[in-house]
């Protein structure tokens, strides 16, 4: 058992203060490694059944040899360890904004760090996904206009919960052709959302996508002891 408690991390940064904790949950018998911003829980080690389950759609619709991914998200590495577990994974790039914690992840301070930041297929990026996805360059600054077989992305709560208020343009039709034009032909835009399933997003997806869907995915709440759920959207281009 370690400390009942610690901060690992704390910095103040443009998005506001961002600290990094590892509690002993007695309920599960395990460590718990949670992210905050300001006082705003992000994520913890108790819940990344959506994100792992996210990953394994994504790659199962892109169904492909030699697939190239990328994650806009690094967060705590679920989603990023769940598509390198697939040996039909060739690449992946990893998008994050904040360089701590691509920190933590290269320092060992989070349980999956040290397998993502020495697995040669991956390549953690410093840098603003969405500004990014918007610009000519693309998602890989050593790849200009790079392609990819799967775009996963898990940043913001929902469309209509944003971190941020610039983001918010990336959910509407000119934000989704975007992420789009990064995509292979038959390529998957997954996308993590905190809330039930909305209709009309799903219906903006459809407008720019070949297909479209929404999915969601229940796990077990340990705290409080009932069963959960978040959505996963995952939309398509069309196969040349």
């Amino acid at each position: 058992m370690s400390a009942r408690f610690q901060v690992l991390d704390w910095r103040p940064t443009p998005m506001g203060t961002i600290s990094l904790r590892r509690r002993w949950d007695p309920t599960v018998g395990e460590d718990v490694y949670e992210v905050k911003l300001d006082s705003e829980f992000l994520m913890s080690s108790l819940f990344t059944v959506v994100e792992v389950e996210m990953a394994r759609l994504a790659l199962a619709d892109a169904a492909g040899e030699d697939m190239d991914v990328a994650v806009g998200g690094l967060g705590l590495g679920y989603t990023a360890r769940t598509v390198l577990e697939n040996l039909d994974v060739r690449s992946l790039v990893v998008v994050e904004a904040l360089g701590e914690v691509i920190e933590w992840h290269q320092d060992g301070l989070v349980p999956v760090g040290e397998e993502l930041a020495t697995d040669p297929r991956c390549k953690l990026v410093r840098g603003d996904f969405f500004g990014m996805v918007g610009s000519e360059d693309g998602l890989d600054p050593e790849a200009p206009a790079r392609t990819f077989d799967a775009v996963i992305v898990d940043i913001d709560h929902s469309p209509r919960h944003v971190l941020h208020p610039s983001h918010a343009a990336f959910y509407e039709p000119a934000g989704l052709r975007s992420i789009a034009r990064h995509l292979n032909p038959g390529g998957v835009f997954a996308l993590w959302s905190n809330d039930p399933p909305d209709s009309d997003f799903t219906k903006v997806l459809e407008g720019e996508f070949a297909r479209a869907r929404a999915e969601q995915v229940t796990f077990h709440n340990p705290l409080q002891e009932r069963s959960a759920a978040n959505t996963v959207y995952l939309a398509t281009t069309p196969v040349a």
